[in-house]
């Protein structure tokens, strides 16, 4: 009896580890694509941005008007460039120039390992530059989903921007990773945090105390927009409330009624649109 219990307890122990290496890799695991082989249905540029990381940020870039002013897209995690395209047309139909990137590890930018924005952050400055070298004197914008959010905001050191829109970021990354696993797991994830934290921090040779935002947020010298949805169980209201007090003003809190997690410009495009033209018109346009 007592050695069945012993082996009970190490089949358990066994499948935790095996359970917590595989959301190690499938969060982490890069998540390329051939994005290139799509034409989007207005007129772009393919780009290769290099960085100080050996790889090439590749993009496209839809040229708008002189004086409007240049907007950056950054895409969510295990995404890619594609689901900024419709952020890029509107904001390209209003003048803007915009540049649309994969992450390092994401769509057709070389990466080995998803690393929540640390690492990404140097594709965004290096999208950033790549900007001002192209549309020297334009004032400069940047726009994030969750992982695209993060990079902007954990950027050391920070971007020079003009303004800067978030959608859908997370304070720290112990909330993020503890309500996806209570989503996925419910309270048996919370027992897992910990072993995953550290197993995520090994894999990545990351602390993770270097992946939280609302450590940085505070450094960003520049007007906010924060967006999140009433029914985001990845990160809640009062955790987007807590990014917008640490944050330095002029600053704006946007909570959509009805929105989750991803993607606010598909779930009511005609309120994200007026929305976020109104807060860029501010700080853009000359």
């Amino acid at each position: 009896m007592y050695r069945w219990i012993l082996i009970q307890i190490a089949s358990i122990l066994v499948a935790i580890i095996i359970g917590i290496i595989i959301m190690g890799e499938v969060l982490t695991g890069p998540a390329s694509t051939a994005v290139g082989v799509l034409v989007p249905d207005f007129p772009v540029d393919s780009v290769q941005i290099p960085t100080n990381q050996n790889h090439k940020v590749h993009g496209w870039l839809a040229r708008g008007i002189r004086g409007h002013g240049a907007v950056v897209l950054v895409h969510s995690i295990r995404s890619n460039r594609l689901e900024m395209l419709g952020r890029a047309r509107f904001l390209n139909e209003q003048g803007y120039s915009v540049l649309l990137i994969d992450l390092q590890a994401h769509g057709e930018t070389p990466g080995k390992r998803i690393t929540f924005g640390v690492r990404e952050s140097k594709d965004v400055k290096a999208a950033v530059d790549y900007l001002r070298d192209n549309f020297p004197g334009e004032r400069i914008a940047a726009i994030g989903v969750t992982l695209g959010a993060a990079a902007i905001t954990l950027a050391d050191p920070p971007l020079k921007l003009n303004t800067i829109v978030l959608e859908s970021l997370h304070p720290t990354f112990e909330e993020a990773v503890e309500n996806r696993l209570k989503l996925h797991l419910g309270q048996f994830g919370i027992w897992l945090k910990p072993f995953l934290l550290s197993y995520l921090s090994l894999l990545l040779d990351l602390s993770t105390d270097q992946l939280n935002p609302i450590d940085r947020i505070s450094n960003l010298n520049t007007p906010i927009l924060l967006i999140s949805g009433t029914h985001d169980r990845h990160t809640t209201q009062s955790e987007a409330q807590r990014l917008f007090d640490a944050a330095l003003q002029p600053k704006e809190l946007w909570i959509i009624p009805g929105a989750g997690h991803y993607n606010m410009h598909t779930y009511n495009s005609r309120s994200y649109e007026e929305r976020v033209s109104s807060f860029l018109s501010k700080y853009l346009l000359q």
